[in-house]
C-alpha cells in the first residue's frame, strides 16, 4: 500500500454508528485512530460525571488547544501515514475555536433520526438539540463545504451496514486514500488503547467483527420527543441528500 500522509475528521452525532466505523479505520496497518480527542476536556468543563472520569482527567490531555496542535500539526502516532481522529459534534463547546478543522480531511456521518434516537434514548432518557448535536453537525458541513468549495463527503448510517465494501470505497475514494479489505472485518476487543473505552457505551461494538446488517428499529419515539425528532428530520433530509451512494 502507497504511504498516503492524511488525517481524517469524522464528525458525527451520538449512536451514529461512528464508533464501529472506527474499528474499521482502526484495522488498516496505515492508520492510527484517535477516539473523541475532547472527551477529556469536555468531562473537565461540564457536569458529567462518567464513570472512569477520574483516570481519564489524570492520564489524557485536558487543553484542548494541545488537543488541537497534536490533531492538526503533530506527528501521527505509531509511525503511521493516516490519522483518523471520530469526534462527537456536541463535545466542541461554545469556547472553542474551530478554524483548525479546516486543517483537517473532513467526514460527516448521518443516522435516520428515529433509530439515532431510539438508541439514544436507551442510555441517556433526556435528548435535546444540543446533546444530540445534528444543527452543530450541519454547521461544520456548511463550514467546510464553503471553505473548500466542494461537498465533502457524508457517509448514511444506513447505507453502510447494507453495503459497507462500496460506501467504503466511496469514502476512501473522497479522501484520497485506497481501499483495503481489511476495513470490512476486525477481531473482538477494544476499540481503542484509550484509558476511557473501557467505560464507554462499547459492549456491542466490543463484541463485533463486521458491520451489522441493517435492522429497522419497530418501537416508537416516546410523544415527547415528536419535536426533536421533526427537527432532526429536517437536519438530516438536508444532509442526506449529499450522501455517497
Amino acid at each position: 500500500m502507497a504511504i498516503q500522509l492524511k488525517r481524517i475528521g469524522m464528525w458525527a452525532c451520538p449512536r451514529c454508528l461512528s464508533t464501529v466505523m472506527m474499528r474499521s479505520w482502526g484495522n488498516r496497518p496505515d492508520t492510527f485512530v484517535h477516539d473523541e480527542p475532547f472527551y477529556p476536556h469536555y468531562l473537565l468543563c461540564s457536569d458529567r460525571k462518567d464513570p472512569g472520569i477520574d483516570e481519564v482527567l489524570n492520564h489524557y490531555e485536558t487543553d484542548w488547544i494541545k488537543v488541537v496542535e497534536q490533531l492538526t500539526t503533530g506527528l501521527i502516532p505509531n509511525e503511521k501515514s493516516i490519522y483518523y481522529q471520530k469526534f462527537m459534534v456536541y463535545r466542541l463547546l461554545p469556547h472553542m475555536d474551530i478554524d483548525w478543522i479546516t486543517k483537517l480531511t473532513n467526514c460527516f456521518l448521518i443516522r435516520e433520526p428515529r433509530d439515532m434516537l431510539l438508541s439514544y434514548i436507551q442510555l441517556w432518557p433526556n435528548p435535546t438539540l444540543e446533546t444530540i448535536g445534528i444543527l452543530r453537525l450541519k454547521q461544520l458541513f456548511d463550514m467546510i463545504r464553503n471553505h473548500t468549495g466542494k461537498i465533502p463527503p457524508v457517509i448514511d448510517a444506513r447505507d453502510l451496514q447494507k453495503n459497507p465494501r462500496r460506501i467504503l470505497s466511496l469514502l476512501c475514494e473522497a479522501v484520497e486514500v485506497e481501499f483495503t479489505d481489511v476495513m470490512l472485518n476486525w477481531s473482538k476487543g477494544n476499540p481503542t488503547n484509550d484509558t476511557w473505552s473501557q467505560y464507554q457505551w462499547y459492549d456491542t461494538v466490543r463484541s463485533s467483527t463486521e458491520f451489522h446488517p441493517y435492522k429497522p428499529k419497530t418501537d416508537d419515539i416516546p410523544e415527547r420527543f415528536h419535536d426533536l425528532l421533526s427537527k432532526c428530520n429536517e437536519i438530516y433530509r438536508e444532509l442526506y441528500e449529499y450522501r455517497l451512494v
